[in-house]
This record gives C-alpha cells, sequence and structure tokens, in this order.
C-alpha cells in the first residue's frame, strides 16, 4: 500500500445503541474514488444515513455515517476497513497514478460447483454464505434435474485474494456443507476455465429486452418495473447552478431515499468524468434525500455548456428514477423473473442484487427452478443481467396478474431497502 497507513480509515462505533457508525476516509484523491467507497459500503449491506466529503483535487476526506441494513448478515468491520483501505490510492506519487481498481480483471475466477437435493430457499441460502464469506458472484448457472436435484455452478471472486490457499478452499466447501446438510451430494472448487467463457453473455428476444431497458417517461410509466412506485420517483428533481462558486458547479438532487442512492450517483458521476470537490447529504425526511454537490470537469472547470447541463442532469434523473430494472414475463409455459442493472463503465455491477433477489423469493415462498447471470448490450451500454425462471409448482401461484405484480413489488422493495 504504499506510504498509506492504516489510520488513513476510521470505523467508530456509535455511542449508544443503535447509533451509527462514523466512517472516516482520508486519503489521497482519485477521479471515482467516492463510488468505489460507496460500492465497498453498498457490498457489506451498509444503509448511509448521512454524509460528507471534501477534496481539493489532491486529497480527499470522506465521512460516512452508516447502520447495518435489517436483512444483511453481520458486518465483519475489520474486513470493511481492509477493503477499503485496498482502494484508497498511496501517497507516493508513482503508484497513485497506477493504482488498479478493486477486484481487478486480473483477479482469478474461481468455478464452485455443487450439487443438492433442491428445497425452497436454497439459493438464497447459498448466497450468503458466499456473501459472509467475501466471495463476490460474477455468474451462475443453477438448474434443476428431473428428479429434484440442483446443479450449481457460481463463478466467484474472493475480495480477500485468499481462495487460492487449501484452508480458504475448505473453509468455503465446509460452510456449504453446514447450510446443507444432508441434502448436499457434491461440492468442489476450483479456477474457472476459458470453457465456461460462453455463459458470460445472456441473450433476451426483442420484445423482452425493449421492455426491460425502454427509456421510461414521466407521463408513460410503460413498464412493469416501475408501477409500484413511479408516481413518487418522478417528483425527483437534479439541477445545477454556477452563480454559487467561481470554480465549481452545484449539482442539487432530490431524490426518493433507496438502498444505494449515493452509488448510483457517484457511479454515473464516476462514468460521466465529474469529480466532486464538496458534497453533503443531510438523513432522509419523509423519505427524500437532498444532496448538494459542487462539481468540476476532469479539466478543474465549470460546467458551464448548458447541452453538458442538460445531459449530466437528464442521466441522473433518469438513473435515480430508474436504478434497477425488474420484469416478469412469461417464458412459454414458465414464468421469468430478470433483473438487469447498468454496469459501470470499469466493469464493476451493482452488488448485492442476487442475494436481495433470492431474499426476496425466498419470503415470498418461491422456489426457483432456474438461475444465470450474465451480461447484456443494450441502450449503448453494458448491462448485469439476472434471469430467474420461477416453480410453478411453488405454494406461491403465479398465474395471476396479482400474484407477478406482488413478486415485482417485493423485488423492487427488498433492492431498494424499503
Amino acid at each position: 500500500m504504499g506510504l498509506l497507513c492504516d489510520d488513513a480509515v476510521l470505523i467508530e462505533k456509535g455511542k449508544k445503541a443503535g447509533e451509527p457508525y462514523v466512517i472516516t476516509v482520508n486519503c489521497p484523491d482519485k477521479t471515482g474514488l467516492g463510488c468505489d467507497i460507496c460500492h465497498t459500503i453498498l457490498e457489506f449491506g451498509l444503509y448511509l444515513t448521512k454524509g460528507d466529503v471534501s477534496t481539493d483535487g489532491k486529497w480527499c476526506y470522506v465521512v460516512l455515517w452508516v447502520i447495518p441494513h435489517p436483512s444483511s448478515p453481520v458486518v465483519r468491520w475489520m474486513n470493511l476497513k481492509e477493503r477499503l483501505l485496498s482502494i484508497c490510492p498511496s501517497s507516493r506519487p508513482s503508484f497513485y497514478l497506477y493504482q488498479s481498481p478493486p477486484c481487478a480483471s486480473s483477479s482469478p475466477v474461481y468455478l464452485l460447483k455443487f450439487c443438492s437435493l433442491d428445497r425452497r430457499g436454497l439459493l438464497h441460502d447459498v448466497t450468503q454464505v458466499l456473501d459472509e464469506l467475501e466471495l463476490s458472484i460474477q455468474r451462475v448457472k443453477v438448474s434443476t434435474t428431473p428428479d429434484g436435484c440442483v446443479l450449481d455452478l457460481f463463478f466467484i471472486k474472493d475480495n480477500l485474494e485468499l481462495l487460492h490457499t487449501k484452508a480458504r478452499q475448505d473453509e468455503t466447501c465446509e460452510q456449504l456443507y453446514d447450510v446443507l446438510g444432508e441434502s448436499c451430494i457434491s461440492c468442489e472448487l476450483k479456477l474457472a476455465g476459458p470453457q465456461y467463457d460462453d455463459l458470460q453473455s445472456i441473450h433476451l428476444s426483442p420484445t423482452v429486452s425493449e421492455e426491460l431497458f425502454r427509456a421510461l417517461s414521466d407521463k408513460e410509466p410503460r413498464s412493469q418495473a416501475l408501477s409500484p412506485y413511479v408516481m413518487e420517483l418522478k417528483r425527483g428533481r437534479v439541477k445545477t447552478d454556477n452563480s454559487l462558486s467561481p470554480t465549481h458547479t452545484l449539482l442539487q438532487i432530490n431524490c426518493v431515499d433507496h438502498k444505494g442512492f449515493l452509488y448510483d450517483i457517484m457511479r454515473t458521476l464516476k462514468d460521466s468524468n465529474i469529480q466532486i470537490a464538496y458534497g453533503r447529504f443531510s438523513p432522509a425526511n419523509k423519505g427524500r434525500r437532498e444532496l448538494d454537490l459542487f462539481t468540476r470537469q476532469l479539466d478543474g472547470k465549470k460546467i458551464v455548456d448548458p447541452e453538458k447541463q442538460d445531459a449530466l442532469c437528464s442521466r441522473l434523473q433518469l438513473e435515480l428514477l430508474h436504478p434497477l430494472r425488474v420484469l416478469i414475463t412469461s417464458r412459454g409455459p414458465d414464468t421469468e423473473l430478470l433483473v438487469a442493472n447498468p454496469v459501470e463503465l470499469s466493469g464493476k455491477g451493482r452488488p448485492r442484487v442476487f442475494y436481495d433477489v433470492t431474499f426476496a423469493l425466498k419470503s415470498l415462498g418461491i422456489c426457483i427452478f432456474l438461475a444465470e447471470i450474465g451480461r447484456h448490450s443494450a441502450a449503448d451500454r453494458e448491462w448485469e443481467v439476472y434471469r430467474f425462471l420461477l416453480d410453478e409448482n411453488c405454494c406461491f401461484q403465479l398465474s395471476s396478474a396479482v400474484a407477478r405484480n406482488q413478486v415485482v413489488d417485493k423485488v423492487i422493495r427488498t433492492l431498494m431497502g424499503w
């Protein structure tokens, strides 16, 4: 880590029970650092209550007040600190300029392959084990055989970079055996070979792709994905102001509070090459968030071009209006649930989506017949797509439109932290 010391990241527990933890990051700055911090915070299942961000372009100071989300596993705070340290640039200039992002493409991908007897909630239980072990799911291929057995292929990366050791591999398999019990038939963990590369893409029919990735307007919320809450979300606003600072453009954002809202904003600014010099957001008020962000372009100048201002505001409004896409549809005689989220230009997808969707389906008592994760290109960008073929024989009847809308509503609310 070069000259970076451990006090670059401090995590303080609240003085009273129920009070937020305070995370302080004090390190050299880099474009997109705020996005990387928010990605990690979201990956650990933490909810942001308020925050302050400031930087002079060379050094940054970030303070975030966080609380664990009720649906999240126990937070390993020391592991969180180590992860945050790993994304902080060093104060050594040469190292800082060439620092690689976390979970870089060079990090090896492992194939976790196991076979077990099927049962309700199985997929979420396995996902929770991997989450607690800090194993990041890259792709998934899950299928159920006619005799009631489940064959799962999980393509994973180790955030601790220890999966090459026998101890770490044994720990992973032992944890899975503990959860699956006698229903587990076999468990195998090895480096993924090139023969599995064709599983990276997911093919969607033109009709489904159009419905899932349609650009929605306030006047015409045609997709199922927004039906439960579009009337609330469309009141959000984003505007710019160049009158308050001689060197920065103020972004004023008002949006509905949801899990990962700051990540959605930071991701959009990072991909748009916009730097934040100072930002503050207060606790949610009546379910809404207000943020003031003083920003500038990579060249250090204000955003004065009206077209660039409008493009940035429109992009932020769309991302906050529709941070994830959810659609339930028919695939022949079967019911298919699709969830999609935009991928950062760096190649990273939104964390914990698979965890949240499987948690929602488990809570509804819905069994999953087939599941897969892959990438799909649409609307001039790359998306991470989660496909679930739902079991019609479970206790939850999926035949009616009311029941299907209930599934969509539950999945959305879980993903949004409502």
